[in-house]
């Protein structure tokens, strides 16, 4: 049928509906419309004009359908959800079990939490975990300065004169290709024996330590053999460490020299190619090496910085931002005749890792052009140093320089800017092979208490970038005991497979002095640490007593989270720290940034607050009420946190000594009582320390039955309190099932399954045959259900989940079902609690066709009314299901039920999905609210590199037998013009790893990304509202009413006429964030508030800058160069020993 052009006034065409004009010519609401922000929406007959009021009343007359009226639909309405309320009495059982409770009060006690006492207690055994480390990390630090200095150093020391275990022997044994394979130098390195050893989740060897020496340091040399010697003693110091405290992990000594001494030995966990670990870029080591850093880095793009210098440059630059922590602040801009910022960031900003990410992928955009001007450079980077307006570090101020070369020393600005007091040190770096004279550069950084470094290569990047904590060691090594002060770290990911841990860290200084009455040694030896994994710390939290919504949490001086239930990174990078911010962990208010800001200060306290908190399945948000305590943790960076809902603050504790009744419950464990009981689940806790865990419920179950046959639930091998509860709560259960499921037919309303899960750690499922179909997390405190339903009153309806991505669901064999579920509040005297979730399961086609008929105009007894050719009848959801829609929608905005049989395989979607135009209707009119958020532990696919302004994904170091092969050794000059020869064959290769070369490591299978997620809630429209959405030709009206007492949106319109009307979709679905989340150049405008650590040290009189660098080079004569040429291209050159990677000065 041709549908006329519209005209306002004019009536609508279609013999199927009553005739009534066009709606308004006003435009259809979208996403920019600007919507109210509080109160309900106006009645609709305030806001149509008379006309358009028509087609809600009944028209005497009519031989057609009108859309119903507004208190038919609240019938509609009131009648769903007498039909749910009557079910869940009958068969969820919530009166039943308050009273099976209370029939059983003689086998439980009421306890109660009090928040105060339970924080501060936690607080004090964290803080006895801790310090018992700080002991042993002290002995060690000790031990280690005493071992060196009585240490005497050998020039003449050989390899085969040292005996330890090589870490990385037995990968490099297993690979042909290695240097040492080749030279066949293993005659020092001990083979050794292990054992698997849960705690460390690897195998071990008490016996020794372990080795471990970055690829490109040469292991032979007189320095590293030097410190192999000196730092053997602190084997036995390791091993008398664990004899007095059993449970310490890794013991580490990280040395200035790259050198790790580890304790136990293990194999080290490299990957297949490329090793890129060096102990000094571990966010430990930085953190004790050095206090706080502002660095502001400036990079000559000159037209004299072009190809393989500009490149050089670049990387190096994106090495030394590895080099800095959280405590650090950083910018980072480029210079020719002016001076600019690389990126977006006019300021310095936190070194944290969204930061650095921004600055690495502006600097690969920088361009080489124009004239040098280190003038521009120096007055840009002091300005920044100057700039007290902005959050910054406050401790160690320094300028990176990197250039090619240049004449001007620029003095006047040193003068101006930091003369007589030097508080800005300069570290100025010449990158490239070229015959400038160096001596500007040398006296910029001798002139500044700083250092010279030169980078001729790529293989030289990595050691030269990061020597320059040698020199802010300086203050720390003069300050003595002051500066012997233990840290402690955020939270990272161990290289050795513990997971996350947080790392004690104690630098040790050289004690040694050159001679009678000479100055005191200046070198950082390297820094102490020792590992606590976070699953220990845990452990001394409660966890079950709290309920499934209660935690502990805990907060650094950045407010990043060290214990947290959403800290679950889904991938870690062991060279990046584990930074969650507590406002990103939890969704972001006014009264959590005050509580932030409170811990942050090492601050008590106490707060109830009305806050939303995202669903376990992430699909949901609900308004609730949290009760907040903090205390800090004293000897500590850290604040710790406990988060109450006023229902847990009591909970039950079983008192079952009567051995015969313990038994008579066990036995509803049994699988052979399932039949007739009803199937249990048991969550996976830890009841007992031999139980074997196992991802399989039904695994878990047999493997605790067995434990219990030969163990009492009083064995002081388990733990005491899971034990008698989940034993109560299943006879508890089982009298359920004897009282109310037995005895009822499910099929006579339609219920797949019903189902009852507890505190305790119990779920039964009745009948049995639905557990097949269960499933749901056998831990109640993990499922989402169970935790929604205590945090809201009535009824809670789950649809199944559906990604948009995936299938229809599969409605065959009546198994696909929709779960209700409510809390069970038991009130005990004057204490209240909720122990238990109980439920039934609908059977979705079923329960689909009983909600056609609860939407008409009959009853179950009449038969569906017909309209007559003379009368005058309302459409209802069951005749007039062609041109009626009647769904209804979660509060997540899910599909839930509906009238149309082809929406039945949609169950589960986001409803926008399903009538785009209808949800945006009721979002515009308030119905639902909007809430987004950033996910920044999600895991992403790595993205192929761009071909302009990427970031190179990775950056190849050649091992020392890459560097050979070009005969490193054999002339500067000569070795310069190989590059430029061989540019445009290897170029690539050297800056970006090949993903051959990674294989195996998780970087290159997954990276870490930032994802956008929104939710939806109710909002402030609680009563019934007529409305139209507005589409020309093409408007529909609709009636949406909150369902009371359940989670539940019933909405009645008309089905579209036509498809004009699409408007833009809300999207529901977890999105990537190209840009790395929110605009970072706009969160740096308002930084969040944090605390740098208590103590800085960048400054000391005594301090010697006499060690600030200098250069070695030698212009080489025409026909030397041109001979050395010809001997690298026919590669006849003998293959030398390798290069020391190890500065000049750690010759000890």
């Amino acid at each position: 049928m041709a549908v006329p052009a519209r005209t306002c006034g004019a009536s609508r065409p279609g013999p199927a509906r009553t005739a009534r004009p066009w709606p308004g010519c006003g435009p259809q609401p979208g996403p920019g419309t600007r919507r109210p922000t509080s109160g309900p929406p106006r009645p609709l007959w305030l806001l149509l004009p008379p006309l358009l009021l028509l087609p809600l009343l009944a028209a005497p007359g009519a031989s057609a359908y009108s859309f119903p009226q507004q208190h038919t639909m609240q019938h509609w309405a009131r009648r769903l959800e007498q039909e749910v309320d009557g079910v869940m009495r009958i068969f969820g059982g919530v009166q039943q079990l308050r009273e099976i409770y209370k029939d059983n009060r003689n086998l439980f006690e009421v306890q109660e939490n009090e928040p105060q006492k339970l924080v501060e207690k936690v607080a004090g055994d964290i803080e006895s975990l801790l310090d018992r480390k700080v002991q042993a990390l002290k002995r060690l630090a000790d031990a280690a300065e005493n071992f060196q200095k009585a240490h005497r150093w050998q020039d003449n020391i050989k390899e085969e004169d040292i005996v330890y275990y090589d870490a990385k022997a037995d990968a490099e044994l297993d690979d042909p290709e290695s240097e040492d394979v080749e030279r066949g130098s293993k005659a020092s390195t001990l083979r050794l024996d292990f054992i698997e050893d849960p705690n460390f989740k690897n195998k071990v060897n008490y016996s020794y330590a372990a080795v471990q020496i970055p690829t490109d340091i040469y292991k032979g040399s007189t320095v590293i053999l030097n410190e192999l010697n000196w730092t053997e003693a602190l084997e036995n110091v390791f091993m008398e460490n664990r004899r007095q405290d059993p449970t310490l992990l890794w013991q580490v000594f990280g040395s200035a020299t790259g050198v790790t001494r580890y304790y136990p030995a293990t194999p080290w966990r490299a990957p297949k190619k490329i090793d890129l670990y060096d102990v000094r870029r571990r966010p430990w080591y930085i953190q004790g090496a050095s206090s706080p850093k502002d660095m502001v880095i400036i990079v000559d793009v000159s037209g004299s910085v072009s190809g393989l210098t500009l490149k050089l440059m670049k990387t190096s630059v994106c090495e030394m931002l590895d080099t800095l922590s959280d405590d650090d602040y950083v910018n980072v801009a480029s210079f020719n005749e002016k001076a600019q910022p690389v990126s977006c960031f006019t300021h310095l900003v936190q070194a944290n890792v969204r930061n650095k990410k921004v600055f690495k992928e502006a600097v690969q955009g920088m361009v080489a052009k124009g004239t040098t001007g280190y003038k521009a450079g120096f007055e840009y980077a002091f300005d920044q140093l100057q700039n007290s307006n902005i959050t910054r570090a406050n401790c160690n101020k320094m300028i990176m320089m990197f250039t090619d070369g240049g004449e001007d020393r620029v003095q006047d600005v040193f003068e101006k800017y930091n003369w007589p007091n030097r508080t800005v040190r300069v570290f100025t770096f010449s990158v490239g092979q070229h015959n400038y004279d160096v001596t500007p550069l040398q006296w910029m950084a001798c002139a500044n208490k700083g250092y010279y470094f030169e980078i001729p290569s790529i293989g030289a990047i990595r050691i030269n970038t990061q020597e320059y904590l040698d020199v802010l060691g300086r203050p720390m090594v003069l300050a003595g005991k002051e500066a012997k002060q233990v840290q402690w770290t955020n939270v990272y990911e161990d290289a050795l497979g513990l997971g996350l841990v947080v790392t004690g860290t104690l630098p040790v200084f050289n004690l040694t002095q050159d001679g009678p009455g000479e100055k005191k040694n200046q070198l950082i030896l390297g820094v102490m640490g020792i590992d606590v994994a976070l699953n220990d710390i845990k452990r001394l939290t409660p966890n079950y007593t709290l309920g499934a919504n209660g935690y502990v949490f805990a907060i650094d001086l950045n407010g990043y989270v060290l214990l947290h239930p959403n800290l679950k990174p889904q991938t870690t990078n062991f060279r990046e720290p584990v930074t969650l911010d507590f406002l990103d962990a939890e969704l972001e208010d006014e009264n959590k940034e005050e509580i932030r800001r409170s811990m942050i200060d090492g601050n008590k306290g106490h707060k109830q607050i009305r806050t939303l908190v995202k669903s376990l399945d992430e699909r949901y948000i609900d308004e609730v009420t949290r009760n907040y305590t903090w205390v800090p943790i004293r000897s500590t960076n850290y604040s710790l946190g406990l988060v109450l809902p006023p229902y847990s603050t009591f909970y039950l504790q079983a008192n079952l000594s009567d051995q015969i009744l313990q038994v008579k419950y066990f036995e509803f464990l049994l699988p052979s009582s399932f039949e007739s009981e009803g199937h249990v689940f048991i969550a996976p806790r830890e009841y007992c320390k031999d139980l074997n865990a196992s991802d399989n419920n039904t695994e878990f179950l047999k493997n605790f039955i067995e434990l219990m046959e030969k163990v009492t639930p009083d064995s002081k091998q388990c733990n005491n309190f899971l034990l008698h509860n989940l034993i109560l709560d299943t006879g508890i259960t089982q009298q359920l099932v004897e009282r109310v499921w037995r005895d009822q037919d499910l099929n006579t309303y339609s219920l797949l399954a019903v189902f009852a899960a507890t505190d305790g750690g119990i779920t039964r499922v009745f009948p049995n045959k639905a557990a097949e179909d269960w499933t749901e997390n056998p831990e109640p405190f993990n499922a989402s259900f169970y935790r929604r339903s205590l945090d809201n009153h009535g009824y809670v309806f789950k649809p199944p989940h559906q990604d948009a991505l995936l299938r229809p669901l599969e409605l065959e064999n009546d198994t696909v079902g929709i779960l209700v579920s409510t809390a069970v509040e038991l009130s005990l005297g004057r204490r209240t609690l909720r122990p238990a979730v109980v439920g039934v399961k609908l059977d979705l086609e079923a329960w689909a066709e009983k909600f056609k008929v609860l939407a008409s105009n009959r009853t179950h007894q009449d038969q569906p009314q017909k309209c007559g050719p003379n009368s005058h009848c309302e459409m209802d959801c069951e005749v007039n299901n062609e041109d009626l829609l009647c769904v209804l929608i979660d509060d997540g905005g899910f599909l839930v039920l509906s009238n149309q049989n082809h929406q039945w395989d949609q169950v589960g979607r986001f409803f926008s999905e399903v009538d785009a135009n209808l949800m945006l209707a009721l979002y515009n009119n308030s119905f639902y609210t909007r809430k987004e958020s950033y996910d920044y532990q999600a895991a992403c696919a790595p993205q192929p590199p761009g071909n302009l302004g990427a970031a190179p994904r990775g950056v190849f170091v050649p091992t020392v037998a890459d560097f050979l092969n070009l005969a490193w050794w054999t002339s500067a000059a000569a070795w310069s013009l190989f590059q430029q020869l061989l540019y445009g064959l290897i170029y690539h290769s050297w800056f970006q790893a090949d993903p051959a070369e990674a294989e195996g490591s998780p970087e290159t299978r997954e990276s870490s990304c930032v994802m956008k997620q929104t939710q939806y809630y109710f909002g402030s429209v609680n009563s019934s509202y007529n409305a139209i959405i507005d589409c020309g030709n093409c408007s529909r009206l609709f009636h949406a009413q909150r369902l009371t007492n359940t989670n539940l949106l019933f909405v009645v319109a008309e089905k579209p006429l036509c498809s004009q009307c699409e408007a833009g979709r809300l999207l529901q679905k977890e999105t990537h964030c190209p840009a790395d989340g929110p605009e970072q150049c706009e969160l740096v405008q308002r930084p969040r508030y944090r605390r740098g650590p208590h103590i800085c040290f960048d400054y000391n009189a005594t301090e010697d800058t006499s060690d600030c660098g200098r250069g070695a080079s030698f212009p080489p004569s025409l026909g030397v160069l041109v001979s050395l040429q010809l001997l690298l291209l026919l590669g006849l050159p003998p293959r030398p020993q390798p290069q020391v990677l190890v500065h000049a000065s750690r010759r000890l």
